[in-house]
């Protein structure tokens, strides 16, 4: 099931929000080995990704958008802090579907990051 948002041509927010939908689903065998903490991180952070990508669309300025991309990107780590423990504790096929999907936001907002930045100092000189 493929789930579309508004803004579904904005590459960030849709695998943004296709990767909350997916990290819900994905560690209901740690609650089966009752890691209910591991759960609850990794579905906080795994999902709160998508809700910061959404709130920069709303963003008064450059400034505000690279802050807020940058408290993204801090989201996207702890998630991915979080992948990396369960990979220690359990073996699981899906850990590395979910990271390399990980991965691919991080490299995307690290990339929006850049841009801004690049365009927020361009405008700078200019006046």
């Amino acid at each position: 099931m493929t789930t579309k948002v508004p803004l579904q041509d904005n590459l960030i927010l849709d695998k943004s929000f296709q990767f909350s939908v997916r990290i819900p689903q994905f560690p209901q065998f740690l609650q089966l080995q009752k890691h209910y903490i591991l759960v609850n991180q990794l579905q906080w952070s795994g999902t709160s990704t998508a809700a910061k990508v959404r709130e920069v669309q709303n963003t008064e300025n450059k400034t505000n958008n690279i802050h807020k991309f940058k408290i993204a990107l801090k989201e996207v780590e702890e998630t991915e802090f979080w992948l990396a423990l369960c990979k220690e504790l359990h073996k699981h096929s899906e850990l590395t579907a979910v990271t390399e999907q990980l991965i691919k936001k991080q490299t995307i907002i690290n990339n929006i990051i850049s841009t801004s930045k690049k365009a927020f100092f361009a405008n700078l000189l200019i006046h």
